[in-house]
């Protein structure tokens, strides 16, 4: 077979409707848009939400809370994700985003103290919990504030 010899399917390709080509072909005369109105009109769209006047469902219903534009975006890292980490290896940013833990877009990173550490780590992260602190201080490893 070779790629001359290959062809759609029966029926699968379809004609393009061609409007306006005489009332012969079927989609002549008011080219298949109906009779008068704003659709009917050269220009004659309607945006989107629009209800013939009534008063539109974005409108009609209640708004409710706010977006606060200040808002920090914090990934939170647990202690049990750390495992993948080999022994004595210092854990920043970088290796949490070439492992996987945190996206790149996310600015500051929390450790939190879910699950358990069997050896030490440097760990330099924004944020930590108490707990998590104290589990990895009992490891063996050190906790560094960015």
């Amino acid at each position: 077979m070779r790629i001359h010899d290959l062809s759609p399917l029966e029926r699968s390709r379809k004609n393009r409707k061609r409007v306006g080509r005489g009332v012969g072909s079927g989609h002549g005369r008011t080219s298949c848009r109906g009779h008068k109105g704003q659709k009917a009109r050269s220009g004659g769209t309607i945006v989107p939400g629009f209800e013939g006047g009534q008063m539109p469902i974005q409108r009609r219903l209640p708004k409710r809370g706010f977006t606060n534009v200040f808002r920090k975006e914090i990934a939170v890292v647990n202690l049990r994700d750390l495992s993948r980490f080999e022994a004595s290896a210092v854990v920043d940013l970088e290796a949490l985003k070439s492992a996987g833990l945190v996206r790149k877009g996310e600015g500051e990173v929390k450790l939190l103290g879910k699950g358990d550490l069997a050896y030490p780590l440097t760990v330099k992260v924004d944020r930590v919990s108490k707990t998590a602190k104290e589990k990895i201080e009992s490891a063996g490893g050190k906790v560094e504030l960015l």
